[in-house]
């Protein structure tokens, strides 16, 4: 046992109480440095992409290619995350990320850099951020028990915001002084104290019943379990308007430094700092406006003050007044992507964190992507202010969104509940066998009929995201009263894996099911294999297996369908 473990539980609610782990609390203070040096690697490339060409789009584009990755191999990212040892899938991903940075650094250093060749080891780098990030954001339940994950997940936004705060400004003062070698240098030494934390790191793995999934089947499974969870859903199509609609701010604040306020990589570096002393105060009151407001309130609230930010930054020439609009622009966004993260956190039970929030960093950080592209072309065609007033009237109307797609409730993690008995079989399978079909027979009251079927469709998506598919129900003329829900499941081991992956919200969906069950019979289950002699495995093709052997994955608890 863990000293995680021996401590007494902190106080829910306190944003510090995640520091008491001695694994979260090292691993954290090395991430404030790895995020240090991410940031004053930022400036030195936004900036030597500003000397190197004047156009806006290919400004703006340093930022699409730093985040474009997380969206094209996040759900690779996030099914490794939840299928590997999270640790070293962080370590593999900051070795790709400094392999990234130390070829910045090179061809910086020689003079070689081009605006092609800076976009591509920014991918580089970023390509390792996108396969770090699925496993970095749902090893947090490992370093902490489940009452505190969401103090931890602000926490961890806070470190990325104190980073934040001072990182651009220590950048500005490094480029100004050293050039943007310096700072691609200082961000390859800053990773060092993360990879030493983690190679250190104690991780407690939880060994699984069952074997791994293959990779192509886990993101199969991700895309099923998002696709038919509708709080997952909102959170990413929210995520993906505020990534779009307020990445204006990331994306053209060099040419803010440069056009609006006249200045050089200095300047730069203090607005980025100011935004970053906002994301810290924003952070760490997230708690305290979740107690008082709800998450759609929260939501809405912090997109209209980072509006109002925006116009204000865009009108602006003053260094002041622009910093000051920053720093209120900076709490509303950290405010707001930490109420998407959480949400994101909280939606989907363990077995399938890493892939939903490899979607949500997808979902943001394709709206940041391909929002910086488009306010890059708008600011080439329309100039800086007239983007920035753009953007800012569409996070004013964004919080419309909230009437259709309402954000979640911040509640604890749905996790599963008690592993289901492997069910009583006299036919040989192994764990290719399959199709499985299961019918499940219910006598419900005609007065009934609507609210169960209307329940039933509850748990078709239930159901559907735990692996099954050709999902029905189907009513008996002969027998109105009897009722036959029928799925599918691809093979025996499938079936297995979609019977203990149910969590609470699912077993209590089970049992609002349950009471509509009328007669002195129970619930009747049927299981039965639609292809019982080509999908047998001989044990010449499974070796160490005989034939005839069903294979048990666990002990026995309770049954169900």
């Amino acid at each position: 046992m863990t000293d995680q473990l021996k401590l007494q539980t902190p106080r829910v609610g306190s944003v510090i109480a995640p520091l008491r782990y001695s694994a979260f609390r090292y691993i954290w203070l090395a991430s404030v440095l790895s995020n240090l040096g991410i940031l004053i690697r930022g400036v030195g490339a936004a900036w030597a992409m500003t000397e190197m060409t004047s156009a806006a789009d290919e400004v703006a584009l340093v930022q699409t290619a730093t985040m474009l990755p997380v969206m094209l191999i996040a759900l690779p990212a996030g099914a490794i995350a939840d299928m590997y040892d999270r640790r070293l899938v962080m370590l593999f991903a900051l070795l790709i990320a400094l392999g990234g940075v130390a070829g910045l650094t090179a061809l910086q250093s020689r003079g070689l850099n081009t605006p092609n060749l800076l976009l591509v080891f920014c991918f580089v780098a970023g390509s390792g951020a996108a396969l770090m990030n699925p496993a970095w954001l749902s090893s947090v339940s490992e370093r902490v028990p489940a009452d505190t994950v969401p103090a931890a997940v602000t926490l961890n936004g806070i470190g990325f915001n104190i980073a934040r705060s001072c990182g651009p400004a220590i950048g500005g003062l490094v480029v100004g002084a050293a050039g943007a070698v310096a700072a691609f240098a200082l961000n390859a030494l800053l990773y060092l104290p993360l990879m030493m934390a983690l190679f250190l790191w104690k991780r407690v793995e939880e060994p699984s019943r069952l074997p791994r999934e293959q990779l192509s089947r886990a993101i199969v499974s991700g895309v099923r379990y998002i696709t038919n969870s509708p709080s997952i859903k909102v959170v990413l199509i929210r995520a993906v308007v505020t990534g779009a609609v307020g990445s204006s701010i990331f994306a053209l604040l060099p040419l803010v430094a440069r056009d609006l306020l006249s200045g050089g990589a200095q300047t730069y570096g203090i607005m980025l700092g100011a935004f970053g002393v906002g994301a810290v105060i924003g952070a760490i009151n997230v708690g305290e406006v979740l107690k008082r407001m709800s998450s759609e309130a929260a939501l809405r609230a912090c997109m209209l003050s980072m509006g109002g930010a925006t116009i204000a930054v865009a009108l602006s020439r003053d260094p002041l007044l622009t910093g000051t609009a920053l720093i209120l622009a900076g709490g509303a966004w950290t405010a707001a992507a930490t109420l998407l993260d959480i949400g994101a956190q909280l939606s989907a039970p363990r077995w399938v964190t890493g892939r939903s929030l490899a979607a949500y960093q997808a979902s943001y950080s394709g709206g940041m992507a391909f929002g910086s592209w488009g306010w890059g072309r708008l600011t080439d065609a329309s100039g800086v202010e007239t983007a920035l007033l753009v953007s800012a009237g569409l996070m004013l109307f964004s919080p419309l969104l909230g009437l259709w797609l309402r954000m979640p409730r911040m509640s604890s993690r749905d996790e599963a509940v008690d592993v289901l008995a492997d069910p009583e079989v006299r036919l040989p399978l192994n764990d290719r066998s399959g199709p499985l079909v299961v019918e499940i027979e219910y006598r419900v009251l005609q007065a009934n009929a609507y609210a169960f079927h209307n329940t039933m469709q509850q748990v078709q998506l239930s159901r559907q995201r735990n692996g099954a598919y050709g999902w029905s129900i189907a009513r008996n003329i002969a027998d109105p009263e009897l009722w036959t829900e029928r799925y599918h499941c691809p093979t025996w081991l499938d079936y297995l894996r979609h019977r203990n992956r149910r969590t609470q919200s699912d077993r209590n969906l089970d049992q609002q099911v349950e009471a509509f069950h009328i007669g002195p019979e129970p619930v009747r289950v049927r299981r039965m294999l639609e292809r019982p002699f080509g999908s047998m495995r001989r044990r010449k093709d499974m070796p160490g297996r005989d034939a005839n052997e069903i294979p048990r994955f666990g002990s026995k608890r309770i049954d169900g369908p």
